[in-house]
């Protein structure tokens, strides 16, 4: 029998520390790119626009072509804009939080360009990842692109962005603990294979950052280490060439939360939530999980949100149907109703949700 390598993409760009954004223009010029286009999120250009303009339009050798104004992450508006961009664009950079840096991955791999993401949020991992959360015939939908071509993370701007995205990161990392297991149960189940080196790239992403000793979630070390393990997280599912290393049944959950709920919380605080509640079923490595979730402040976070545990008992039970091709372990009936019955049981969940 035959085999082939497995070809993967990675950052060419990869520049994570205090003031890089002020740096952006050299970076890409070091790359060879000259023309660009470049998209802000809502209300970036108000508070990063002259530092991006130093960086970026003031340097002779580098050829600034457009850039917009664009938070709108529906297909049908994405797409004209797509296909109006100069021809002579050699890389798309997005700027922002995660519905702008999903829209100009998109866009640039629609038009076969370097996406250079410019994170001003680790609300998640997807500033590190080929997937976009794009809305398709009214529907949220994850949409596959590639890899970006350059991540650029300004960590004093992480710093300073509003805790809960902080916070949205952190229950989105720790969910590689429950996303690997709910993996490997597939595996063990004859449904699919594991690819080794994701896996091990997945645990990397989380245990660097559970482990670690912190007094803050706003240390410039701590953001430094979620950022890496976001990035490392985004990695792994190139590597697997699916989304399953970092996202499991407690994924599921959290999608079926937003189907549900006209307005539903960050993506990682769900994922979060949803961690502890598969941890506890998998009972593996529920003590790191909640340990983590404890200690950061994420439990606390959560505490202050009003989320109800009605809303999760319906999301448990919806969640097999958001991806009904995998076989994790919410989608046991028998895991469903452990799960429901500890929303109302278990001393933590009776405490942060209502």
């Amino acid at each position: 029998m035959k085999t082939q390598a497995h070809r993967i993409s990675i950052p060419v760009i990869l520049e994570v520390g205090p003031g890089k954004l002020d740096n952006l223009g050299q970076y890409i010029k070091k790359t060879g790119i000259s023309k660009y286009v470049v998209f802000y999120g809502q209300g970036i250009r108000e508070m990063f626009g002259e530092k991006v303009a130093q960086s970026l339009y003031s340097d002779n050798s580098l050829e600034f072509l457009e850039d917009h104004d664009f938070d709108d992450n529906f297909i049908e508006k994405l797409i004209p804009a797509a296909f109006a961009i100069p021809s002579q664009t050699e890389a798309i950079i997005g700027i922002g939080g995660g519905k702008v840096l999903d829209v100009a991955k998109y866009i640039a791999f629609l038009n076969n360009l370097p996406f250079i993401s410019v994170p001003t949020s680790t609300a998640h991992d997807g500033f590190a990842s080929s997937g976009c959360s794009l809305y398709v015939n009214g529907r949220r939908t994850t949409v596959h692109a590639r890899m970006p071509y350059g991540i650029v993370v300004d960590t004093s701007i992480i710093k300073t962005s509003p805790e809960k995205f902080i916070f949205s990161g952190i229950g989105d990392i720790i969910s590689k603990i429950t996303a690997v297991f709910d993996w490997q149960f597939e595996e063990s189940k004859g449904i699919t294979t594991v690819d080794d080196f994701a896996v091990m790239m997945a645990k990397k992403s989380v245990n660097s950052i559970a482990r670690m000793p912190f007094e803050s979630i706003k240390e410039d070390f701590f953001i430094k280490e979620l950022v890496d393990s976001l990035t490392m997280s985004g990695i792994s599912m190139e590597i697997a060439g699916n989304s399953a290393p970092a996202s499991g049944s407690e994924h599921l959950i959290s999608h079926a939360l937003d189907k549900l709920n006209e307005k539903p919380q960050l993506h990682g605080i769900q994922v979060g939530i949803a961690t502890y509640i598969m941890g506890l079923i998998q009972q593996h490595r529920v003590e790191r999980i909640s340990k983590f979730l404890t200690q950061t402040g994420f439990f606390a976070h959560v505490g202050t949100l009003g989320l109800k545990a009605a809303d999760f008992e319906k999301a448990i039970d919806l969640a097999p149907e958001i991806k009904p091709n995998r076989y994790t372990y919410i989608h046991l009936a028998e895991n469903r109703e452990k799960a429901k019955k500890l929303l109302y049981e278990d001393s933590i969940l009776k405490e942060i949700l209502k």
